[in-house]
């Protein structure tokens, strides 16, 4: 029999209160799995607990949010040999669980994943932080990891609303950036960066209409917004259209960016969806392919390029 370790976060999410795990059990041993379920006690419990798991796990199941994926995967690139990791959404948002499909319950999403196949996927880095699907940086980006846990937990992804409406703010900070990308420098004043290897961006289905999640590349959005109202538009346009054919953003698909901050940013980055803290103004952005990703198979067809 096959070996699978469920990871799962018991403060992830709204919807999905888990009363029992023998469900959990039932399903994953009629799909040839003998199962240990951990629950993480903490931030950064995931991340320690898939370094420290043997080489002869066949399947580690990712049972949170983005946050919790996000330091699943970390953990095991940190490993001689990477483990293969499968996203079982019980977040928020859950951009990560929702672009590959898995917008059901959450043992329907289970059976889902298990007759998935086993996919390379790009993993970014910014610096040495690898992150699985976006790192930003712009007002009121900080709601993804600055919304308490109480109301996420009470009221879901409206939380991020309620929090939202309190942090707004009259000023639209910009950055002034000098940047290097495929080999030719460019300076510019921008209010949002986005780095991602996604087809979904803070709960926004579709922000791109061709992307692959092993292409070797990542895109990128430079947005000049300096206002609400223009940010409003951007919104507007984000559900409407492709974003490469947005007016005024600067888009470019790479896998090679330097970012140098001539403006100390008043803001941290956020990837995928948590804090991420660092004294440098100097950014590097990598893509990487070294681990396997256990993902739908109708996502595998349409987001994969292999």
């Amino acid at each position: 029999m096959k070996k699978c370790v469920l990871i799962m976060n018991p403060e992830s999410g709204k919807k999905h209160k888990i009363t029992t795990y023998q469900d959990f059990y039932d399903i994953l041993r009629k799909y040839g799995y003998d199962t240990d379920i951990i629950l993480t006690k903490g931030p950064g419990d995931a991340n320690k607990i898939v370094q420290g798991l043997d080489k002869s796990v066949d399947l580690v199941i990712s049972g949170g949010g983005d946050g919790t994926l996000n330091e699943i995967v970390s953990g095991n690139l940190k490993r001689e040999k990477p483990l293969v990791i499968a996203p079982l959404p019980l977040g928020s948002t859950n951009d990560v669980g929702n672009m590959y499909g898995l917008d059901h319950s959450v043992y329907e999403n289970l059976e889902i994943v298990l007759k998935g196949k086993a996919k390379k996927i790009d993993i970014c880095y910014i610096n040495e932080a690898p992150f699985v699907y976006v790192a930003c940086l712009g007002d009121y980006i900080d709601m993804a990891y600055a919304t308490p846990r109480s109301l996420k937990k009470k009221y879901g992804k409206i939380a991020y609303i309620l929090y939202g409406m309190k942090q707004i703010r009259n000023k639209i900070h910009q950055y002034n950036i000098q940047y290097k990308i495929d080999g030719e420098t460019h300076i510019g004043r921008y209010s949002f960066i986005f780095i991602t290897n996604s087809s979904r961006v803070a709960g926004q289905p579709d922000v791109y209409y061709d992307v692959k999640l092993d292409d070797n590349m990542f895109e990128v959005i430079l947005a000049p917004a300096t206002s609400k109202k223009e940010i409003l538009k951007l919104l507007v346009y984000v559900s409407t259209m492709d974003v490469k054919d947005i007016p005024g953003i600067t888009y470019y698909r790479t896998n090679n960016l330097e970012i140098d901050f001539l403006d100390k940013p008043k803001t941290s980055w956020c990837i995928d969806g948590e804090e991420y803290k660092v004294h440098t103004d100097h950014f590097v952005f990598r893509v990487e392919k070294n681990m396997k990703m256990q993902v739908p198979r109708e996502s595998a067809d349409t987001l994969f390029e292999d």
